[in-house]
């Protein structure tokens, strides 16, 4: 989509990728009389449904009248990722008579504990019933979604990934981790533990807070250091000062670039991600490529849990109860009391990147999808033909 202006061009090639960008038309003030009750709470966030719907609508259009029918483009699969795009993806299958993929990385009643909105919930149904195939990002997903009423014959599993070349602990300077540690006050010999993420409940913050006071008990160097922005600024602030914590949680309110996010990686002892709700998890293969131990939510839908080894030769982490500060102390202090472990877990979180959890990987495995839809249309037509 555009900007709010229409500034950004409506047609341009990227990377040797064609982008298309309709222009918004807002029909937010309108949607109160078609929509159903659900969508009419949301306040001003009834212009971000407006938006989306818009998105979906105009980009079918131009897709199927100007490109297909204007300009005789090929394309052999639609794909439409999550409920903000999969009504487009439905209207061009329909159109075009070409198989749809739906890429669903995460789904409306988990992503909000149970109190999201029927109506997105909706969209996400339709879109697992409508489509050929739906691809998602972690076993635990599949389940979910399976328990959701999709069709489980449809679904397929493909890992998201990190690039092992830009995430590596060898690129990073002790100067420059020195600096990191520094921006908060943390001494050489401090023991760094990290959280990069959204500050909303489903990620566990508080919980982490919480952990702290069990952690210093056992680490007394420790210090927790928070990076992100979230509803949960507030509440967490508070939290640390009633638990008299200010010397031992640093907050940095903010979405830090990348390569900032790296150095972060590379200054952290440990990386903490006690999340309720984690259908994969991006952050803490983040954390492994850049060696370091990780220790996560393992309750529920916890994508994470495939992720991270937590026994044998290839341990990488640890596996915690999200509701449990004691246990998530327990994973962060047992990741990082003796120093050889802690080191070999970074580096079998690595090896295990390399191995399962690169984009080289990701990008084998969804193409195989594709290809797997592609040949089973192909199929379906020639059943067709030869019934005729």
């Amino acid at each position: 989509m555009n900007d709010d202006q229409g500034s950004l061009p409506t047609r341009e090639l990227l990377r040797g990728i064609e982008i298309h960008r309709p222009v918004h038309i807002d029909v937010s003030d309108s949607l109160p009389d078609v929509v159903a009750e659900d969508v009419k709470k949301w306040g001003r966030g009834i212009k971000f449904f407006s938006k989306t719907l818009m998105y979906n609508y105009l980009s079918a259009a131009k897709l199927i009248n100007e490109l297909v029918r204007g300009e005789d483009f090929k394309f052999d699969v639609v794909v439409a990722h999550d409920w903000l795009s999969i009504i487009a993806g439905i209207t061009v299958q329909k159109e075009l008579g070409i198989p749809l993929a739906f890429h669903v990385h995460s789904n409306e009643r988990g992503r909000t504990l149970g109190n999201g909105s029927g109506v997105v919930s909706s969209i996400e149904n339709r879109g697992g019933q409508m489509a050929d195939m739906v691809i998602t990002v972690s076993y635990a997903m599949q389940d979910e979604l399976i328990q959701a009423g999709f069709p489980a014959e449809k679904i397929r599993v493909c890992y998201n990934g990190v690039d092992p070349k830009k995430y590596n602990p060898e690129q990073v300077s002790q100067e420059r981790i020195k600096e990191i540690k520094s921006k908060y006050g943390l001494k050489d010999d401090d023991m760094m533990i990290l959280f990069v993420g959204r500050l909303v409940w489903i990620k566990g913050v508080d919980k982490l807070i919480r952990a702290m006071p069990y952690v210093l008990q056992k680490v007394p160097n420790a210090k927790l250091v928070i990076v992100g922005l979230g509803d949960m600024r507030d509440y967490l602030e508070g939290l640390v000062r009633n638990l008299r914590l200010q010397d031992v949680v640093k907050f940095r309110f903010e979405f830090i670039p990348e390569e900032e996010r790296i150095a972060h990686y590379a200054a952290c002892d440990v990386a903490a991600y006690p999340s309720l709700y984690e259908p994969f998890g991006i952050v803490t293969l983040e954390a492994m490529s850049m060696e370091k131990p990780v220790v996560v939510g393992a309750v529920g839908t916890s994508g994470m849990r495939e992720i991270v080894s937590i026994s044998g030769s290839d341990q990488c982490g640890f596996h915690i109860n999200p509701n449990d500060p004691a246990d998530i102390a327990w994973g962060i202090t047992s990741a990082i009391v003796d120093p050889q472990k802690r080191i070999q877990y970074g580096k079998n979180g690595r090896a295990r990147v390399l191995d399962m959890f690169s984009w080289d990987e990701a990008a084998k495995s969804t193409i195989a999808r594709y290809q797997e839809l592609v040949d089973l249309k192909k199929a379906q037509n020639s059943s067709n033909e030869t019934d005729v």
